[in-house]
């Protein structure tokens, strides 16, 4: 199998165990592994035989701006299932940072990291 890789998608979104997180919100950033037969397109050069990586870069933005759960585990899957259904993908990676999380005395990252493969 074949991949893309995007990364460094940065929004701003309400998605947040704590009720300040869901009305202040954060920055989340999400990077994805697409996975794609790239071997037709590698030979015609045309956009229909490959994944456009715009549509998924949307969705990502679309449901980190949109989406009011309490989980960034929920939020991930949101995002997962939704790339998932776009045409030429047979595989996803979702990598979704949460950047500051409101967490006294850490000053780290949390990441969700899930694989979801079209059935």
């Amino acid at each position: 199998m074949d991949f893309i890789e995007v990364s460094g998608i940065r929004c701003y979104g309400y998605t947040g165990y704590l009720p300040e997180e869901q009305v202040l919100g954060q920055w989340f950033e999400v990077n994805l592994t697409l996975g794609v037969d790239l071997k037709t397109a590698g030979i015609s050069d045309n956009l229909d035989d490959t994944l456009d990586y715009r549509q998924a870069i949307a969705v990502v933005k679309h449901h980190i701006k949109t989406t009011k759960v309490a989980l960034i585990e929920k939020l991930t899957e949101i995002i997962a299932q939704d790339i998932l259904t776009l045409p030429n993908l047979s595989q996803v990676r979702v990598r979704l940072t949460k950047i500051n999380p409101p967490i006294p005395d850490f000053s780290g990252q949390i990441v969700v990291d899930i694989t979801r493969t079209k059935s």
